[in-house]
């Protein structure tokens, strides 16, 4: 099998956007608890939906919860997030060697934007794949289905990047290769139970695994 075209989970895999949404939830929390939230504490809330954290605190304050999060985590968007190491080079080098790339996240479309156009990754990206694309997202594999559509590409020459369960789900839902990151917030063992093909410690370690010798 030769792979040649790559999708990849955006937060936690592409762009470090943990303190961002430890300090969206710190802010909303001390404005609905005042001071019962530290950062341990709020370090569990990160990967369900807001909708389900928010609701096991005060089902009936759901929405303006929401709200507020959502305030902050786009009004401190550019301010907070980070570049992973070695992701930059990685993704350049793969497009020059005339890889199809893609993006496929359960963040809106256009959220998901503005994190690829701050880490300046966007140009090497031919297809952005977001929760507002899609029917079923992530694990189910339509987002990857609908995204190697638009990259002209087959299951059989494509690999799934990802940081949670979800994305290596969906990559063996839809029939790709899939690989895990290391440096994934819930750590490499959790990511070890699904089994991917690949276990990334640094993402350049991509090259070696599609060929690419520099």
């Amino acid at each position: 099998m030769t792979i040649r075209t790559i999708l990849f989970d955006l937060d936690g895999t592409l762009i470090d956007t943990n303190e961002l949404i430890i300090q969206s939830f710190l802010h909303t929390l001390e404005k609905y608890y005042p001071g019962r939230y530290g950062r341990e504490d709020v370090l569990p809330f990160i990967g369900p939906s807001l909708y389900e954290t928010f609701s096991s605190l005060d089902p009936e304050r759901v929405e303006e919860m929401v709200k507020t999060y959502r305030t902050f985590n786009h009004a401190h968007h550019d301010e907070l997030i980070r570049e992973f190491d070695t992701v930059y080079e990685t993704i350049e080098t793969l497009h020059r060697h005339g890889f199809r790339l893609g993006v496929v996240t359960t963040k809106m479309h256009d959220t998901a934007l503005m994190g690829l156009r701050k880490t300046r990754l966007a140009p090497f990206f031919s297809c952005v794949i977001g929760l507002d694309d899609v029917t079923r997202p992530k694990p189910d594999p339509e987002p990857i289905h609908k995204a190697l559509g638009m990259l002209q590409s087959t299951p059989d020459e494509a690999l799934m990047v990802g940081d949670n369960y979800h994305d290596i789900l969906a990559g063996q839902n839809a029939g790709v290769k899939t690989a895990g990151v290391a440096w994934a917030i819930k750590g490499r063992e959790y990511l070890e139970q699904y089994e991917p093909d690949y276990m990334l410690e640094k993402m350049r370690d991509l090259l070696a695994i599609v060929g690419i010798n520099e």
